[in-house]
């Protein structure tokens, strides 16, 4: 009797093995192991973070800690709005949760993007009419940010004092480089046939899905209604640190700085803009008329409260949702 040797055996074992592998199990260990990561990087500012926490009023935080879970609700109900079919509501909410975690792992808005899309793709969603229903998502909430912060501009125009943030005589340049800057962008939308060409159907997509959900007046509500609350609700958040820290700046004209730094910083892409946000917040607020030392208090105690502290609990509950094939 002669041995014969089978060809490609041990070739034939590998793929066995990766299938023995838990790999749903590994990547529920991804966002802590990412949390971990984050938090050394900015270790530091953890530390003075908590610091200002301890001397601060805590009926206020609280109330900045409510605001920020409210958050959640807003966008679950935004993205309700979005698509007209029913999607089922805990799971919706836990997912804007762990949205909100992926968000602060990836840069701005990958993750937030990409946990809806699976979501609502297990959810039975087709991927064109998902993907159409994060576009609108996008569309509404900026346009609603901007209107908010247009309407704040209008009723407080002199809310924010950037005289004493640029030397004289830098403004008219700054102005001129930032209109050059849109002008290249808009002709790189309409001159270049790749950027073109995705952005179009991308808004066809949006607008596509728009004609479908405002046939719904209880979509159009909760896609309009979540989309102003998102961002009231963040800034209600930065006014109540604000009072905790005893920061001398109004509401209204805090809530303008908050609004005024996010959509300055909008395109920029750092994972849930760190870095980028407390840089462009503490310099609104100082716009505002706020000292620098208890503007920058006031900022890290805030990204403690709605981002490192809400990172933990949504990194277990992306885990937790990616475990159940909830996502």
């Amino acid at each position: 009797m002669t041995a014969v040797r089978i060809p490609d055996f041990r070739e034939s074992r590998l793929p066995r093995l990766a299938r023995r592998i838990p790999w749903r199990h590994i990547l529920t260990l991804i966002p802590l192991v990412l949390v971990a990561v984050i938090a050394v990087q900015h270790w530091p500012v953890l530390v003075e973070g908590f610091g200002h926490l301890r001397d601060a009023s805590w009926p206020w935080l609280l109330a900045a800690g409510g605001a920020t879970c409210l958050t959640w609700v807003a966008a679950a109900f935004t993205r309700q709005g979005a698509v007209v079919q029913p999607l089922p509501r805990w799971r919706l909410l836990a997912t804007q949760l762990a949205a909100g975690s992926a968000n602060h792992l990836l840069p701005t808005g990958l993750g937030s993007g990409a946990v809806n899309l699976r979501f609502m793709t297990v959810c039975g969603v087709p991927l064109a009419t998902s993907s159409a229903a994060l576009a609108l998502y996008l569309l509404a909430e900026s346009i609603a940010r901007v209107g908010l912060m247009a309407v704040f501009f209008v009723a407080f125009p002199d809310a924010l004092r950037l005289d004493g943030l640029l030397p004289d005589g830098d403004v008219g340049p700054v102005l001129a480089a930032a209109g050059a800057l849109v002008a290249v962008a808009l002709g790189a939308l309409f001159l270049v046939r790749r950027v073109r060409e995705p952005v179009f159907r991308f808004v066809r997509s949006a607008l596509g899905e728009a004609r479908s959900v405002h046939t719904r007046p209880s979509r159009a509500l909760a896609l309009w209604g979540g989309s102003l609350a998102f961002p009231a609700l963040q800034a209600a958040g930065l006014v109540a640190v604000g009072q905790a820290l005893g920061l001398a700046v109004p509401p209204a004209h805090m809530a303008l700085a908050y609004l005024a730094a996010t959509v300055a910083v909008a395109l920029i892409p750092t994972p849930g803009g760190l870095g980028s946000v407390e840089a462009a917040l503490i310099v609104a607020l100082v716009a505002a008329g706020g000292p620098v030392a208890v503007a920058t208090a006031v900022v890290l105690a805030y990204r403690i409260i709605t981002v490192w502290v809400p990172l933990l609990p949504g990194a277990l509950t992306l885990g937790a949702l990616v475990r159940l094939k909830v996502i």
